[in-house]
């Protein structure tokens, strides 16, 4: 195992979580100070903001108002206090969404990220996302140069000029997509180039299956998957423990139930919400949109912060049938409504010509009369007829997935 990027990845639990909700507070008078926060925190006293439980009771952002939200007030639909030029650099991702860069070191927080994956300084780094107005490339190369990383800025694309470039320099570090990273192996082998000195690479923001990852391992490159957002910079990596996803540092993790804030049983598949400690562009319960669970316990590298399986899919599910939407947060809704339940999964398919649902029910209760009480709910929230069915505790799937469109 190798040595950690500094004394904070491999504190006491306890520690870490003190220390997290200890600063909290400020993070949130910070973020009050910007008008939408503001609004939507109304009544909330900061200093009482110092648990998880307490966190808990605060509204969720979903990324999905944000593009919305941006477009009313722009620039950044009034969650930041701070002032455009008070920032590094200002980016725009698909929406619009806008996002600044601050001008501290390592303002993504991804130098760890990188090291994790065995980046050392003065290694060279060919960095593979784009540059061009996202924040991509720059959230790479920002991470890479806080470590102490030489960055050939190669964006994607132009195979013939990065072998060029890969050729001279001999960059022993690779970051993109592990789908651009195939395409320079293949091209290069193909036109007889040696890109042999790339031995380990940092890939994020594309599916990584296993067979792929074992081709890459087998073309001698040490792959290392991270996960983040344009917004929130790195949020989790990989170790060489292999053993899922660490939580990078100066973040909170929430696992909770898709369409709610509430927090799932440990362990169960949920939508990831995260507050960041960044008192100059904080985020508070932003929810992602994006599907894992936690792993129990701390990672075999000795790191100690949470870990999460990774990517495992998305959680707006919304659907439309016969012409109207349904959405998780109408599931929860009619969850909430009979306290008795356990996970809930509906179920849309096509009988005939027309669109049917289906609610299945985990319950250890099991009536006529309990069933068409929750076909009654059903209706009530979302406008639509449908059927139910009641199955035992532990009969659906711990996927996360409370909509299922199966036609």
């Amino acid at each position: 195992m190798t040595a950690h990027y500094d004394a904070r990845e491999t504190r006491e639990a306890d520690a870490r979580e003190a220390d997290l909700f200890s600063r909290l507070p400020g993070v949130l008078r910070s973020a009050m100070a910007a008008p939408a926060y503001a609004e939507r925190l109304r009544g909330t006293d900061p200093a009482s903001v110092t648990s998880r439980a307490a966190l808990a009771s605060l509204p969720v952002l979903r990324k999905s108002e944000l593009p919305a939200l941006h477009k009313a007030s722009a620039p950044f639909g009034g969650f930041v206090a701070a002032a455009p030029g008070s920032f590094a650099r200002l980016f725009t991702s698909p929406g619009p969404i806008f996002e600044p860069e601050g001008r501290q070191a390592d303002p993504w927080r991804g130098a760890r990220a990188l090291f994790a994956a065995g980046f050392r300084p003065d290694d060279i780094v060919l960095n593979t996302f784009s540059y061009h107005l996202t924040p991509g490339g720059f959230i790479f190369d920002a991470s890479a140069r806080a470590l102490g990383c030489a960055v050939i800025p190669a964006g994607p694309g132009n195979a013939e000029q990065q072998f060029e470039l890969i050729e001279a320099y001999r960059p022993v570090g690779y970051s993109g997509t592990p789908d651009f990273l195939k395409i320079l192996l293949d091209a290069a082998a193909a036109a007889g180039r040696d890109i042999s000195s790339i031995k380990r690479a940092l890939v994020s923001g594309a599916a990584f299956p296993p067979t792929l990852q074992a081709e890459i391992k087998a073309r001698g490159i040490d792959a290392y998957q991270a996960f983040g957002t344009a917004d929130l910079g790195l949020i989790a990596f990989e170790t060489e423990a292999r053993d899922g996803m660490v939580v990078n540092e100066d973040l909170v993790m929430e696992i909770v139930k898709p369409g709610t804030g509430d927090p799932v049983a440990p362990g169960d598949v949920g939508e990831i919400v995260v507050t960041s400690l960044d008192p100059h562009h904080p985020w508070i319960r932003l929810a992602l949109g994006d599907l894992t669970a936690a792993l129990p316990g701390p990672s075999k590298c000795g790191r100690t912060n949470m870990r999460i399986k990774g990517w495992m899919g998305r959680a707006d599910q919304t659907t439309k049938v016969k012409g109207m939407f349904v959405r998780p947060e109408q599931v929860a809704e009619i969850a909430k409504r009979h306290a008795a339940l356990g996970r809930l999964r509906l179920v849309v398919t096509r009988q005939g010509e027309t669109d049917a649902m289906t609610l299945k029910v985990e319950t250890n209760a099991s009536s006529d009369a309990l069933r068409e009480e929750i076909a009654g709910t059903l209706r009530a929230v979302t406008k639509l007829g449908g059927s139910v069915e009641l199955v035992g505790p532990g009969a659906l799937p711990n996927d996360g997935k409370v909509i299922s469109d199966e036609r």
